[in-house]
């Protein structure tokens, strides 16, 4: 505990140093578009209760802020205790579940403390269950792999998992039944309905062994926009609730989601270019004829990635301006043809309102979530309500 509050201490030092630095790099994240993107889940899963994935730092969000605007979620979901502790030590209420389980028998006393729900997905947690011996009950999640082939128990599996969940004396009952899609983005394709089948069977043979209902929970993002079959007791949205689509070809917008976060910078210089001349390292983008460009202040070593390719647009003035030549780690340079009235100092938006990001993402031969997470410590976050 005193290690974290170190830790802590020291990114609250970082923070504050940040905050007084002059570049004009941030993200800005919008609680209200937030809390909107929670609203139109709940519209679209009147039935169900939400887990909502809080995991990677909120997806790069902010894990501490995000969670504390979420408390109309029914539960957060972590990838490890060291997310959920976290949570915790800033006063989060809600409900935690540890999606990854817990990775060795000493943090059981840290989920009984901390009240965390986790998943079991491999025979090692039962055993860590079986041979716990204290007072306390754990919830927990069993996981079966239906299709992912990443965690959980192969149906063969399954029932024995299930039983002597069943019969341990640590865990409380009933539990819930979850499983993961792989392919729940392509709606086109047989697997999600394969893997909803053997959801389906596998589940009601384990309501021979046991006259309680139990939760399930299948729908990711994907599934509760494209398979109203999975919108069972639980869903678990992750990508949509930053107001970002999880299909390809789509925006958050096309679903009625609005995105949190904003990345944004500034001009740091402008300059005239004649014709032929070559922009950045490697020369990968030659003036097809004499123009004005711009210098913005981001580059891959704030998380914009390094990978965008000439012609990714940013927002100036509202207009779209095309990149050219290669992202460096502090700056990228664009074409200012567009935006006669562009001067030094002007803001510059690298996605976010007005600009999506899987827009930035499909120039860059990537996805929404990658950006998202990536951004570096060093981007000050500025939070509005």
């Amino acid at each position: 505990m005193l290690v974290l509050k170190i830790l802590l201490g020291i990114l609250l030092e970082i923070e504050i140093e940040i905050k007084s630095m002059s570049r004009p790099t941030e993200i800005m994240i919008d609680l209200s578009a937030l809390k909107h993107n929670l609203k139109q889940i709940k519209n679209l899963v009147p039935h169900s209760k939400v887990m909502a994935m809080v995991k990677a730092n909120a997806y790069g969000h902010g894990i501490e802020q995000i969670s504390a605007a979420l408390k109309a979620a029914d539960a957060l979901g972590v990838a490890c205790s060291e997310e959920g502790l976290l949570l915790r030590e800033a006063g989060i209420k809600n409900n935690i579940v540890l999606v990854e389980g817990l990775f060795h028998p000493d943090e059981l006393s840290r989920a009984e403390k901390n009240k965390f729900t986790f998943v079991v997905h491999q025979i090692e947690q039962i055993e860590m269950l079986e041979k716990y011996n204290g007072p306390h009950t754990f919830s927990v999640w069993l996981k079966i792999n239906t299709g992912m082939n990443r965690l959980g128990f192969l149906p063969e599996e399954c029932m024995q998992a299930f039983k002597r969940l069943m019969q341990c004396k640590a865990v409380k009952k009933p539990f819930g039944v979850m499983t993961h899609f792989a392919e729940a983005d392509n709606k086109k394709d047989s697997a999600t309905q394969n893997q909803i089948a053997l959801f389906q069977e596998i589940t009601t043979r384990f309501s021979s062994l046991t006259t309680e209902p139990f939760p399930k929970s299948l729908a990711n993002s994907a599934g509760i926009l494209a398979w109203p079959k999975t919108h069972t007791d639980w869903v678990r949205p992750g990508i949509m609730l930053y107001g970002a689509s999880p299909f390809e070809n789509k925006i958050g917008e096309d679903h009625d989601l609005k995105p949190v976060m904003s990345l944004k910078s500034a001009l740091i210089a402008i300059h005239d270019i004649k014709k032929n001349a070559r922009i950045g390292y490697g020369g990968t983008y030659t003036a097809p004829h004499d123009m004005r460009i711009g210098v913005v202040a981001v580059g891959y070593g704030d998380g914009y990635p390094r990978h965008a390719k000439n012609g990714t647009p940013v927002l100036i003035h509202k207009k779209r301006c095309p990149l050219v030549g290669r992202v460096s780690m502090d700056m990228i340079t664009v074409d200012l043809s567009s935006v006669e009235e562009a001067k030094i100092g002007d803001p510059v938006i690298l996605w976010g309102n007005g600009l999506p990001v899987e827009t930035i993402a499909k120039h860059s031969d990537t996805i929404g979530y990658e950006l998202l997470t990536r951004i570096t410590q060093r981007v000050y976050k500025n939070c509005t309500a």
